[in-house]
């Protein structure tokens, strides 16, 4: 038999988890006075002054989950390219972006909760699929030529921003989790998280003034090259306080965003966000657009992995 005090601690902590749960946020479709709203909080200049014009490719396809708040990180970085002018953007749903030929265009490449199909997590396969006309040779052939191509170029100097669930994309690649940094594992419940900042005074957390960032998110966890920690974190969080934890968790696994060079190129990945509604926060948005800045070589930071 329980005592009235365990019962009530029971009932409190059932509570408590419920709310958290509940933290799941209301969707809503992209509207222009949503637009509008970023666009009064979006950073009125970049950190750094473009040495030359930047063409950057935001690919938003994807083939698994569909993330609501795509479409609104779209128009984030529209508005930060056009506000601030670091930048000039081009949107694109087609696979073939990631021939050699076309991603010489860009400076960078942002890849948007591009969410392919489990349990194989191979989103360029997932499109390659739809052709008729290829073998099943030739389709595997061409997902990773496609890949191998992305893979190339940032190595080559380019840049690449990847954000939330497009880490999935290739999800079953090492080559592709080493180059991001990582591979997506799993993630509890959507709920308030904290995030700190690894280290305050770097500059790529410059746009948080010190400050932990709390939101409303899925607390993504990860596996394969994430082990090897070759990368600069940028923001953690406390795994021991996530709810609806399926597993255990090594307390190692807790970087959420970082940055790290990969041959001559950069790349950041940052987590947040699931939802569109973490976007309505200035220090975010200039997260996002300090992060476009070191991945197009703007802005130079110490991006060293560090000891952890």
């Amino acid at each position: 038999m329980l005592t009235h005090v365990q019962k009530i601690v029971i009932t409190i902590s059932v509570i408590l988890s419920f709310c958290s749960v509940k933290a799941q946020l209301k969707e809503f479709a992209l509207t222009d006075e949503w637009i509008q709203k970023i666009e009064k909080l979006a950073p009125v200049k970049s950190e750094v002054q473009p040495k030359k014009p930047h063409r950057v490719l935001v690919f938003s396809l994807f083939t698994g989950f569909d993330h609501w708040v795509v479409p609104h990180t779209d128009a984030v970085m529209k508005v930060l390219a056009e506000k601030t002018g670091a930048f000039e953007v081009e949107f694109s749903k087609d696979i073939f972006q990631f021939e050699k030929k076309n991603l010489k265009k860009y400076d960078a490449v942002v890849l948007n909760n591009n969410c392919s199909v489990g349990p194989r997590r191979d989103l360029l396969l997932d499109v390659l699929d739809q052709d008729k006309s290829l073998t099943d040779e030739q389709r595997k052939k061409k997902a990773a030529e496609l890949e191998a191509n992305l893979i190339k170029y940032v190595k080559k100097g380019g840049g690449l921003m990847v954000v939330h669930g497009a880490i999935v994309m290739q999800n079953n690649s090492m080559a592709f989790s080493e180059m991001v940094g990582g591979s997506f594992d799993y993630h509890p419940v959507q709920q308030e998280i904290t995030l700190e900042l690894c280290e305050p005074n770097h500059p790529l957390v410059k746009a948080f003034e010190g400050k932990p960032f709390v939101h409303t998110d899925e607390p993504y966890l990860f596996n394969k090259a994430y082990t090897q920690k070759n990368f600069r974190p940028l923001l953690y969080m406390d795994t021991s306080k996530l709810i609806k934890k399926t597993k255990e968790i090594d307390e190692k696994i807790k970087y959420v965003s970082w940055i790290k060079g990969f041959g001559k190129g950069r790349v950041f990945y940052v987590s947040p966000s699931h939802n569109a509604q973490s976007f309505e926060d200035a220090g975010l948005l200039k997260f996002y657009l300090d992060g476009a800045q070191y991945v197009l070589g703007d802005l130079k930071c110490d991006d060293s992995p560090a000891k952890l």
